[in-house]
């Protein structure tokens, strides 16, 4: 019984984990343009796609680097092209727009690669189990929470001591002063667009390697991202983070009792913090943070 709930403990960190750094994307891009990016589970598959092609000719290490930048550059194309044309508008028309931009990335990789699963080759070296015991517990298992963790303490001290992280911080909080102080915010934007989608890219490289690839991976992690968001608090990127972490191993704690309610779970816990704290676990009325 203990191997079987640290089994699902390590798969429930491991789903949290991804829907961490969706979640954060979605959530530096929500806080700072007030755009709900539903194709942001797309441009997850994009980085595992990416990588897959990038695989042969360079290596999984040079790819797991290389695939991520190309999804954020795509990102910047796009929001430079598409998303900064809705800014002044209603923000259904962002929602509109990046709800049909999911179709068209989700159908273009069904287009390219196929519609079947394609496996993601990672190294040998990380293939291995810990022991017979802790066999679940494997080296990729172990090198893809470092790389998440490493991740998130970059982004949280690019956030922090960067210009570039301070003046995004600001924007969140008054995006009128920033620009009166002339700062460029449509450039501000779109960098902070990038930095949104490189995180899903990220994700996809990785959750490319341990689930496989398939044109519709991104939509299952999409919406628990959101529910992180808002358990943690709309506006709080801490609480997006614990908010992640909370419903992936709940949901995964769930399987070992009640597998049946492994998702309805998720929706129980939002409900119960919506409840108790409308704002979310660490979200301030009125204000990103």
């Amino acid at each position: 019984m203990l191997q079987l709930v640290l089994f699902n403990i390590t798969n429930g960190l491991i789903i949290g984990a991804f829907y961490v750094l969706m979640a954060l994307g979605v959530a530096m891009i929500l806080n700072l343009s007030n755009v709900i990016n539903f194709a942001h589970g797309n441009f997850l598959a994009l980085g595992g796609y990416f990588a897959f092609v990038l695989i042969p000719y360079t290596g999984f290490w040079v790819a797991l680097l290389v695939s991520p930048l190309l999804v954020g550059l795509l990102g910047y194309i796009i929001e430079q092209t598409m998303v900064r044309r809705v800014y002044s508008r209603d923000p259904v028309y962002s929602l509109l727009l990046t709800f049909g931009l999911s179709f068209i990335i989700q159908d273009v990789c069904r287009y390219i690669w196929g519609p079947n699963g394609l496996p993601l080759t990672v190294p040998d070296s990380l293939s291995q189990g810990l022991s017979e015991d802790l066999f679940f517990i494997t080296g990729y298992r172990i090198f893809m929470m470092t790389i998440v963790i490493v991740s998130i303490v970059g982004l949280f001290s690019f956030l922090r001591y960067t210009r570039l992280g301070i003046r995004i911080r600001a924007g969140t909080l008054d995006l009128d002063t920033v620009a009166a102080l002339g700062i460029n915010v449509r450039l501000l934007r779109s960098l902070n667009f990038a930095v949104g989608i490189f995180l899903a890219g990220l994700a996809g490289v990785l959750a490319s390697g341990q689930i496989g690839l398939n044109p519709n991976m991104g939509d299952d992690l999409l919406l628990p991202a959101f529910i992180a968001i808002i358990v943690g608090g709309v506006g709080s990127l801490t609480g997006t983070l614990l908010g992640g972490l909370l419903i992936g191993v709940a949901s995964a704690l769930t399987t070992v009792f009640w597998a049946s309610a492994q998702e309805a779970v998720i929706y129980v816990i939002m409900a119960l913090v919506l409840l108790v704290r409308p704002r979310g676990l660490m979200g301030e009325e009125g204000m990103f943070t």
